[in-house]
C-alpha cells in the first residue's frame, strides 16, 4: 500500500500561485509515476499533470500547459505542482495521484493510490 498527502491547497487571487506538495510513503519502490488530478462538484475528475520517473517525462492538459508546471523527487517519495497565473477555473479539489503501472498517465484509472484532495480556491 502507499498513502499520499496533498498539501498546500488554499484561496487565491486570480493572476497569482500556489504550490501543491505530495508527500508518498508505505511501499513506494513501485511507484513508477505521479500525477495530479483534479474535480469540481458534479463532474468527472480531470487530468492535470503527470510526471514518469523512469525518464523523467512530464504531461499536460492541454488548459494548465505554460501556467503549471510538475516536479518531483522518486528517491524522495514526493512530487509537487507549481501553479502559476492561476485563473477562477482552475478552482477545484486537487488529487495526487501514484501509478505502480509501468504504463499510462493520463487518466485517472492508470492510477492505483490517491490522496484525499486538497482545495484550491481561485477568486476573481
Amino acid at each position: 500500500q502507499v498513502q499520499l498527502v496533498e498539501s498546500g491547497g488554499g484561496l487565491v487571487q486570480a493572476g497569482g500561485s500556489l504550490r501543491l506538495s505530495c508527500a508518498a510513503s508505505g511501499r513506494t519502490g513501485s511507484n513508477y509515476g505521479m500525477g495530479w488530478f483534479r474535480q469540481v462538484p458534479e463532474k468527472e475528475r480531470e487530468f492535470v499533470a503527470a510526471i514518469r520517473w523512469r525518464y523523467g517525462n512530464t504531461y499536460y492538459a492541454d488548459s494548465v500547459k505554460g501556467r503549471f508546471t510538475i516536479s518531483g523527487d522518486n528517491a524522495k517519495n514526493s512530487a509537487y505542482l507549481q501553479m502559476n497565473s492561476l485563473k477562477p477555473e482552475d478552482t477545484a479539489v486537487y488529487y495526487c495521484a501514484a501509478s505502480v503501472r509501468p504504463l499510462g498517465a493520463l487518466r485517472a484509472n492508470e492510477y492505483d493510490y490517491w490522496g484525499q484532495g486538497t482545495q484550491v480556491t481561485v477568486s476573481s
